[in-house]
């Protein structure tokens, strides 16, 4: 099975996977300098253990970030194979440099003095969207992700579930090297935040609703969601648990404003319709965004 992507050298797909990764790792080294660093923040990762280093030995995180970064790069090619490319590598060099470099002209100065609430949210959402992008390059951070790779095969426990672990020491790793309670809760308010915002810039933000409704009148809904709102959906068979009645259930998907106007004409239509919505958070297909684009843009984890 093939882990690595390759795109052809000077090729529209070359340019933009490292123009992403080139931006994205400025931005991602950007929230480390100007807003966690300064506050001794550690929101998990081998910048995490870096940015502790760095306030206990005054070591340049960047370099300190990388000296951890290779060798678990070289461990991680040795037990898992060729699953960290090219565009891996150049991704934590960069934001190595992007930190140090960023760091010499800043001096570790606090961009927003005395508010580390609002730096631990700030940047989280820099963290999450450099992070973001270099993932849409279908590149990885490296680090501790390597880490839960390596302890998945060995225990078999989620990826997600040893990242949270592996995060979790680290922020702790913070508490007991500064003492300040405030550290660890701003960190874990960061993690949640990068999170967050890596979903967004992966998944982009939803406005579109999927409706499930069950009405008597499912023939006439089902020609205003097709003629007037130019919709698709599906009729679903079903029995109600109560009668045990033949039910027809809509399932379809509309946008806010369509929900509005299908809302409104059902209730004239039917005012003992049940009707569930749920906000979608994220629609491939006909009328919305075409599966072979979000294919393009999603990285396998596994460069």
């Amino acid at each position: 099975m093939t882990f690595i992507t390759k795109e052809k050298i000077f090729s529209k797909e070359w340019f933009r996977a490292y123009s992403l990764i080139l931006v994205g790792t400025f931005i991602l080294a950007s929230g480390f300098v100007f807003f966690i660093s300064p506050y001794k923040l550690a929101p998990g990762g081998t910048y995490g253990v870096a940015i502790i280093i760095h306030h206990l030995l005054d070591t340049p995180i960047g370099l300190t970030a990388l000296v951890i970064d290779i060798p678990l790069a070289i461990i991680g090619y040795k037990i898992l194979g060729p699953r960290f490319g090219v565009k891996t590598v150049v991704g934590f060099l960069m934001t190595a440099g992007w930190v140090d470099l960023l760091n010499y002209f800043w001096q570790g100065k606090q961009l927003v003095e005395n508010e580390g609430l609002l730096s631990a949210i700030f940047g989280g959402v820099l963290l999450g969207l450099g992070l973001g992008l270099i993932f849409k390059s279908k590149a990885t951070s490296g680090g501790s992700d390597i880490i839960a790779m390596i302890l998945n095969k060995y225990t078999g426990k989620s990826l997600g579930h040893l990242l949270i672990y592996i995060d979790s020491v680290i922020v702790l790793g913070g508490l007991i090297a500064f003492h300040d309670w405030k550290i660890p809760l701003f960190s874990w308010i960061t993690i949640f935040v990068t999170g967050r915002v890596i979903d967004i810039v992966l998944e982009g933000v939803s406005y579109e609703k999927t409706l499930f409704i069950i009405s008597d009148h499912a023939q006439e809904i089902r020609n205003k969601i097709i003629n007037d709102l130019q919709r698709g959906g599906t009729f679903i068979k079903g029995e109600g648990m109560y009668q045990g009645k033949d039910k027809t259930i809509i399932f379809t998907v509309v946008n806010r404003r369509e929900l509005t106007i299908l809302q409104d004409y059902i209730y004239k239509i039917d005012e003992d319709a049940f009707m569930t919505v749920i906000n979608a958070n994220e629609i491939l297909g006909s009328g919305f965004k075409p599966l072979r684009k979000k294919i393009a843009e999603t990285p396998d984890f596994q460069n």
